[in-house]
């Protein structure tokens, strides 16, 4: 496994997952129903940087017509998180197929991330909005050095178990 810009056939394999999570509204507070063009905007276009995690095949496979020698696990994208004496924060957001979820590809894309942030200049890392009910993303952000900063009650609405509260996580990066 390897990380890499992401292209934009990347973000094509990657869709069917970004949609999935999405529309599930349990993670992400993105409008369910974008398109995919909308979708690639948001996750690859708006932010300073978007990466993606890949496994090389040992042979090629045919898909779609496209030979295709590598398999999208993840994603993540990094940007300011504000703007002025705010700027040396940034933001990251981070997606992992399902099938490669549990194996350590967000711990590595996030790893990735606060590289990345330092080399571009950022002396923090904020999320501005991790849903408290996703436990195992919260697990792995503390593991990683992050800490909760605050709870916004009900800053969620959780298409399953209504509204539940958010955190903001921080992480100082020097």
């Amino acid at each position: 496994m390897y990380i890499r810009t992401m292209s934009q056939q990347d973000f094509d394999e990657f869709w069917p997952t970004f949609e999935q999570v999405v529309t599930d509204q349990e993670t992400y507070a993105f409008e369910p129903t974008m398109s995919k063009q909308q979708a690639y905007e948001l996750w690859c276009l708006q932010p300073l940087e978007t990466h993606v995690a890949v496994e090389s095949k040992a042979t090629t496979v045919v898909v779609n017509d496209l030979e295709k020698a590598e398999t999208v696990l993840g994603s993540y994208y990094l940007k300011p998180n504000a703007a002025g004496p705010s700027s040396h924060i940034c933001n990251c957001g981070y997606i992992v197929i399902p099938q490669a979820r549990g194996k350590g590809i967000a711990k590595q894309l996030c790893t990735h991330s606060q590289e990345r942030a330092v080399a571009l200049g950022f002396k923090a890392m904020q999320f501005n909005s991790v849903v408290s009910t996703n436990k195992c993303a919260v697990t792995l952000w503390k593991k990683l050095g992050f800490s909760i900063i605050g709870t916004i009650p009900k800053g969620y609405h959780h298409k399953k178990l209504g509204f539940v509260d958010t955190y903001v996580m921080y992480k100082w990066l020097e």
